[in-house]
């Protein structure tokens, strides 16, 4: 397995690591850290960021050192952070330049290196090893990494193996593929160096921008942990996230899928905004587990019938089109409204010309809508779907395009063949004698919800339960909250469905909350779909959040790329602020933007370099002739 218990919350309890004045694991804090954006050569800038990043929360402030000189003024940075009154632990981020990180290595209290490119140079080719020159390759890593181990040995400095699923070696590609499995044994690799040296201050990362794939990294690494008997602190993140409710929503699919199972000591929330804005966001994650333990409500263990490392959706009946190989279905709730117009419904993107008597369906448009009790006395869009309350719904029950939703009270099994039925049940209502009741139910689809705090674990074992049971009715996730903020709801909302979606679990999903938008509730319902790489119906960014080696203003490129491309649907687009953070870092993206000079962009198709260094102010143009030269673009509509 990969953690303590999937169905009573439990931390899985690492060693603890210490990061200066910092303690790291074990029983402490989840920490909180984020990375600045300034030039490293920029004392003045860098330290100023640090400081309004620690005024913020930032228990960890991370600075790029690409080279020796980067390295070298870590010095400056710190002396000037500890002559202001800060003592907040810094870490240098490491890729290609071994001896960058030596010199930081007795400089700063943490070195990240990436194992992928610390002592290889990618080239993208598959090469055939025997296992003699596979291990001639690993004689060579060892002899390479071995200095820096021992120096921080020395030191009393921590380090962070941070393996990334885009930069992984020609070596782990040629052997174990594009996959978890190699992100694990390239960490694995500079693990086995630093415990021949009996070196132990390490915190480990699996980060990826694919959120399955990082979440099932994440799991298997754990898990060879377990078999081994280790128990290394996990820094979370999902990389290159991107910006505003995208890099959120996708965050907390990632990094809250994982902390629901106890696993992660640190969190860095990698957004394409200012580094500041990134901590609020890692805070409200990790505070939603400060009392989950005592607050949560005991869930009957249910043996556990998945792969937790590979992605394979639940197999369901097709009823109308909801289960069986559909997309996950998005129904909004409007039920506690006074009543529904056709101009109600504008914010669950279908939009209603008068003037043109035709509605509008935007490529995130509610699929049905949840009326309660309400009248619907206008013609609906031919795409939506209306449920009503039984009692309402049989007052009319032949009019098409409307659906009966059930309560455990009132239902009765094989009535009103013919038609698709809806049944609201609650975890505690998922017993043998309900399962036998509906064995048989071809046309029924179940709106499953939970008051369980721990409601991921709680909606977990009541699918389990219909899975052991063999029973393939199609389940929509219902969820409900209050006395949340904008924020918080997207954050928890993306974490209880996406967890869920992760591991194949879910038909769809139906997402209310007190004082949220109808725009924010919609958008978030399909945010989580796009994050899950369950249903994509938007253009996808792969955008790096920025750091000292970005060579243009990254979130102002971002915004420009995305007003030309948003409506691509399905596309995914990697803008990276430089070649560190290039053709492998964006490993899932279509095309990429690639910062390679001061003004120069350098175009990718996939992984191939398709133009070089062209002019900055050109290159947003010349990225969508390279979009429609391979067949992708779409005029926008007016």
């Amino acid at each position: 397995m990969y953690c303590n218990d999937l169905f009573a919350y439990s931390r899985f309890r690492t060693r603890e690591v210490r990061i200066g004045t910092l303690k790291m694991g074990g029983d402490n804090p989840i920490r909180l850290q984020s990375m600045t954006t300034t030039d490293t050569m920029n004392t003045e800038a860098t330290v100023a960021q640090s400081i309004r990043m620690i005024e913020a929360g930032c228990e960890l402030v991370r600075i790029t050192a690409p080279s020796k000189s980067e390295a070298e003024n870590l010095a400056n940075i710190k002396n000037e952070l500890r002559k202001k009154g800060y003592a907040t632990p810094l870490v240098a981020d490491i890729h290609f330049t071994p001896n960058a990180a030596e010199i930081a290595a007795g400089i700063v209290e943490k070195v990240r290196v990436n194992p992928g490119n610390y002592a290889d140079k990618k080239k993208f080719e598959e090469i055939e090893y025997t296992d003699e020159s596979y291990q001639a390759e690993l004689d060579r890593i060892r002899e390479r990494f071995t200095p820096l181990v021992l120096l921080c040995k020395q030191n009393g400095t921590a380090m962070r193996i941070g393996t990334n699923h885009g930069s992984l070696s020609d070596r782990i590609l040629s052997r174990y593929g594009d996959t978890p499995k190699g992100m694990v044994e390239s960490a694995m690799e500079f693990l086995r160096i630093c415990r021949d040296h009996d070196f132990h201050e390490i915190v480990i990362s699996m980060k990826a921008s694919n959120t399955l794939v990082m979440v099932q990294a994440y799991r298997l690494l754990v898990h060879e942990m377990m078999q081994q008997g280790m128990n290394y602190p996990l820094h979370l993140g999902v990389t290159e996230a991107g910006d505003g409710e995208d890099g959120r929503i996708k965050s907390a699919v990632g990094i809250g899928t994982l902390l629901e199972d106890g696993l992660g000591d640190t969190i860095r929330v990698s957004l394409t905004e200012e580094p500041e804005a990134e901590i609020p966001v890692a805070a409200m994650l990790a505070k939603r587990y400060d009392h989950r333990a005592k607050e949560s409500q005991k869930i009957e263990p249910v043996t556990y019938p998945l792969n937790p490392f590979e992605h394979q959706r639940r197999i369901t009946q097709e009823i109308t089109n909801i289960g069986g190989k559909h997309v996950p279905r998005v129904i909004i709730d409007f039920s506690q409204r006074e009543e529904i117009t056709a101009a109600s419904l504008f914010g669950a993107g279908l939009m209603y010309s008068i003037p043109l008597d035709k509605w509008n369906i935007a490529d995130v448009a509610a699929d049905y809508i949840y009326c309660g009790k309400n009248d619907i006395d206008f013609e609906i869009p031919g795409t939506l779907g209306l449920i009503f309350d039984y009692e309402k719904w049989i007052e009319s029950p032949e009019k098409p395009r409307q659906f009966p939703l059930f309560s455990i009270e009132n239902f009765q099994p094989n009535v009103h063949s013919g038609i698709m039925k809806f049944l609201r049940v609650s975890t505690k209502d998922i017993s043998e004698s309900f399962l036998e009741k509906v064995r048989k139910e071809s046309e029924l689809v179940l709106l499953l919800e939970t008051d369980n705090s721990h409601a991921v674990a709680d909606l977990r074992a009541a699918f389990f339960k219909l899975i052991h049971a063999g029973i393939e009715i199609p389940v929509i996730v219902s969820r409900s909250y209050s006395g949340l903020s904008e924020d918080e709801f997207m954050l928890y909302s993306a974490t209880d469905v996406g967890a869920l979606l992760i591991d194949g679990l879910g038909d769809g999903a139906m997402i209310a909350a007190e004082g949220i938008s109808l725009q924010r509730l919609t958008s978030t319902a399909f945010g989580i779909l796009q994050a899950t790489r369950t249903r994509i119906s938007k253009t996808e960014y792969i955008s790096c959040p920025s750091c000292g080696r970005t060579l243009f203003d990254l979130q102002e490129t971002t915004a420009k790329i995305r007003s030309k491309t948003s409506h691509l649907k399905g596309v995914k687009i990697g803008i990276m602020g430089c070649i560190v953070n290039g053709p492998g870092e964006m490993a899932d993206a279509d095309y990429g933007y690639v910062g390679t000079g001061p003004g120069k962009i350098t175009l990718y198709k996939e992984k191939t370099v398709v133009k070089k260094n062209v002019p900055e102010d050109k290159a947003v143009e010349e990225l969508i002739e390279l979009i429609r030269s391979h067949g992708d673009w779409v005029e926008p509509v007016l």
